[in-house]
């Protein structure tokens, strides 16, 4: 088992400066000098050296490779519920993740990643929209339980800005950002979906939160009753092999390990739940009578399993040199998920709740075996991936998170800025090493997170000008934001 010292013993990156290679694109070079104009604040000068610990030792700076006019394909991948430490690269000392892991070695693992909030939906607004989730309606569900919310078809997303470049847009899985017949990916920019609308599903029946039947093609519902884990992996591997006459952009958001705990083949379990649905039990499939280590331990090692079945057709399709693959998770783990040694679990502003696992890969551009500490959350993806794409972002919705093409790709440095977070009861601010949280309970903390990770030593008191700084912050970011209804 990992020690509280080392949480990541399988980390072996030898140290040194950030690599990363040249990079242009034909369309979008002035796209992408407004879109790097997001960040917050003037450049920053390098960054002392950090302390050296195993999870942010990085790889030597090496020459760019030259440049490159090609825009990538685009392949992001999300889990579902999954935790930061659930990955044996991340220090899972009972979890085998060697895809996953192998991914992260191709190119970059990012230590210090964070979720846009600590719930599925809000998450995903936040990576759909590049803004707080509270700038919308239906990012205050947390998460959408119902059909009165969702991402508004006028408000412009990922998939719809990038389509306006030439993109195709596909999303194969979770949705959870509203409800038909008024919310739904093809309304907002997606030219394909298959997959769920709703937060969660039983693996076999396809049985929603409400008992409805849950699984889509476009706007009309689709019959497959084998395990969805196995369809979803499918349908993904098929996309990406098509004869694609454009870049596309690929949203594959797994619903694994979400929730309930039934495994490839666990029919027994998945009837016993689907019973207990259509008796009338609307809470059966939060499955609080189910589940075990175990049981999450088979679930987890069978998502690593299709995500490097996607990746190798991915490899087969000739594309991979030209495919920018990212994967996270939407928030933070749940009740089995192994999280030493942050504290809080998923719907927490923790950082048990909100930091997550994130792998970066791009063989044409960025070069692999890399580890970066950089603070990042869930809004730098899409400014970043904009920003790449030469897409602009609309005028009328600006958006809060900072693109990272420029420290990825070209060696700049990121400004020092804030990360912000707003959940019903609870806050939080990131700026460097420091976190500012307050919790249901009330009363102001500080965290030196280099020092502590699992947020036990509160500096309050030591430091009463940063505490008042952090929190000046979140009252002017809150004002801007919508309130909660009563």
């Amino acid at each position: 088992m990992s020690s509280p010292q080392n949480p990541n013993p399988r980390s072996a990156e030898p140290s040194g400066s950030f690599s990363r290679r040249a990079f242009t694109t034909a369309a979008g070079a002035t796209a992408a000098t407004a879109a790097v104009g997001l960040s917050a604040g003037p450049a920053s000068a390098a960054p002392a050296a950090a302390p050296q610990k195993p999870e942010a030792r990085e790889k030597p700076f090496r020459a760019a490779r030259g440049k490159h006019s090609r825009r990538p394909n685009i392949l992001f991948i999300l889990g579902d519920d999954l935790g930061w430490a659930d990955l044996s690269s991340y220090g899972a000392p009972h979890i085998e993740t060697p895809h996953l892991d192998r991914l992260g070695r191709q190119g970059v693992r990012f230590t210090d990643a964070y979720s846009g909030s600590a719930t599925c939906s809000p998450t995903r607004f936040s990576l759909y929209t590049g803004r707080y989730p509270g700038r919308t309606k239906g990012g205050l569900a947390e998460p959408i339980a119902d059909r009165s919310v969702g991402l508004e078809p006028t408000h412009p997303t990922l998939a719809s800005l990038l389509r306006g470049t030439g993109y195709a847009t596909a999303l194969i899985g979770k949705w959870h950002c509203g409800y038909l017949p008024d919310y739904s990916p093809t309304k907002s920019g997606w030219d394909e979906f298959f997959g769920n609308f709703g937060g969660a599903l039983e693996y076999y029946s396809k049985l929603g939160l409400g008992g409805e039947y849950d699984l889509y093609e476009g706007d009309a519902e689709y019959k497959d009753l084998r395990y969805y884990t196995r369809i979803l992996t499918e349908r993904a591997s098929e996309y990406v092999q098509r004869d694609h006459d454009k870049p596309w952009l690929l949203n594959l958001n797994f619903t694994t390990p979400h929730w309930p705990w039934i495994a490839d083949g666990d029919t027994e379990e998945s009837a016993e739940v689907v019973r207990k649905i259509k008796s009338g039990n609307v809470a059966a499939l939060f499955h609080n009578d189910g589940g075990s280590v175990e049981k999450y331990k088979e679930m987890v090692e069978d998502l690593d399993r299709s995500v490097g079945k996607v990746l190798d057709a991915l490899k087969k399709s000739g594309q991979e040199e030209d495919t920018l693959v990212f994967f996270a998770s939407d928030n933070g783990g749940e009740r089995f998920s192994y999280q030493w040694p942050l504290s809080g679990n998923k719907s927490s502003l923790q950082e048990g709740g909100i930091r997550v696992p994130a792998l970066l890969r791009w063989p044409a551009r960025i070069d692999a075996g890399q580890v970066s500490d950089l603070p990042v959350f869930s809004p730098d993806w899409t400014a970043t991936l904009l920003e790449i794409a030469g897409a602009r972002p609309a005028p009328a919705y600006p958006l809060d998170g900072t693109s990272l093409g420029g420290y990825l790709l070209r060696g700049e440095q990121v400004a020092e800025r804030e990360l912000f977070w707003r959940v019903r009861g609870e806050r939080a601010v990131r700026r460097g090493d420091w976190k500012y949280y307050r919790g249901k309970t009330g009363g102001d903390q500080l965290f030196n997170l280099r020092e502590d990770q699992r947020e036990q030593a509160n500096r309050a008191a030591e430091e009463p000008q940063l505490l008042a700084e952090l929190r000046a912050f979140w009252e002017r970011t809150n004002a801007e934001l919508l309130p909660y209804p009563a």
